[in-house]
C-alpha cells in the first residue's frame, strides 16, 4: 500500500517538469496528452512508490500538483469518515 498520493490539476499545469525532476521516488512522468493550454501535464506512473513528501507541490510554480500522506486505511491524514 502506498504511503502517499498525488493530486494533479492538469489544467493549471504549464508542463515545466519540475515535479517530475524533483520527485525523489520517480512517481511521475510528463503525459503524452495535452491539457487545454497545449501543455503536457504530469501523470502518476508508480503510485506505490509515493511517500507523500510533497516535493512536487513545493516546486510547482503553478500550484497544479501536491502530494499528501495517507493513513493506514488509505485515507488522507486529517480526513475523517
Amino acid at each position: 500500500m502506498p504511503k502517499g498520493a498525488v493530486a494533479i490539476t492538469a489544467e493549471r499545469c504549464k508542463g515545466c517538469g519540475f515535479c517530475v525532476e524533483f520527485c525523489p521516488t520517480h512517481v511521475l512522468e510528463l503525459s503524452n496528452a495535452f491539457n487545454a493550454k497545449g501543455y503536457h501535464p504530469p501523470h502518476v506512473v508508480a503510485p506505490e512508490k509515493c511517500s507523500g513528501c510533497n516535493l512536487c507541490g513545493m516546486y510547482c510554480p503553478d500550484f497544479a500538483i501536491f502530494g499528501f500522506r495517507l493513513q493506514e486505511n488509505g485515507q488522507a491524514k486529517g480526513v475523517s469518515k
